[in-house]
């Protein structure tokens, strides 16, 4: 199963990077798949400890893909890490075993922590359509336009029903950088 939700790390001198990233669980097992080379990924192998926030706030996924990172933190309670003050629960993990990859290599990693800090309450069509279109500007590089553009089409439909303020503004940050990405093609 993969679980999407933002991953933090955190390098030695407690500078935090957040990511969203798609994180897949397979029994105990928590497996992160950065790609090469990426921020997460170097400070995963230099402190073995992330933190998984399991936030519903959509802006935070479009955020991090739009260079928006400003969202506030807490210390993490078991690790050497940091957590989304807006997340409903957060896992604490720390890395057991590597599988290297040139691209992109598997962490497997244990929980330590779990706390629950807030329940969910669902997601509506609009959280859901920020989230699958934060993955197609995350790969507005590997994928035609024309789908993209179809899909955003699509998405679009559950946005205008059920959007929010939140989910308006965090779509609107994902739709400047498709336009911005169309006036350099």
């Amino acid at each position: 199963m993969i679980q999407e939700l933002i991953v933090s790390t955190q390098n030695k001198a407690g500078v935090t990077h957040l990511a969203p990233m798609g994180i897949h669980l397979n029994g105990d097992d928590i497996i992160i798949l950065p790609f090469r080379p990426s921020t997460t990924l170097n400070n995963l192998l230099e402190t073995n400890t992330a933190v998984l926030n399991y936030c519903d706030d959509v802006r935070v996924f479009a955020g991090c893909l739009t260079g928006r990172r400003d969202f506030a933190l807490m210390p993490a309670e078991k690790i050497h890490g940091a957590v989304l003050a807006c997340t409903l629960a957060h896992t604490e993990v720390e890395l057991v075993r590597i599988e290297d990859d040139e691209l992109r290599p598997k962490l497997f990693c244990k929980a330590v922590h779990t706390v629950n800090h807030a329940p969910f309450m669902g997601f509506n069509r609009a959280q859901y359509a920020v989230l699958e279109a934060a993955i197609l500007i995350s790969r507005l590089k590997m994928l035609p336009l024309e789908k993209i553009e179809s899909e955003i089409d699509y998405l679009r439909i559950g946005l205008e029903k059920t959007a929010g303020d939140k989910e308006r503004e965090a779509w609107g940050w994902l739709m400047a950088v498709i336009d911005e990405h169309k006036a350099q093609l």
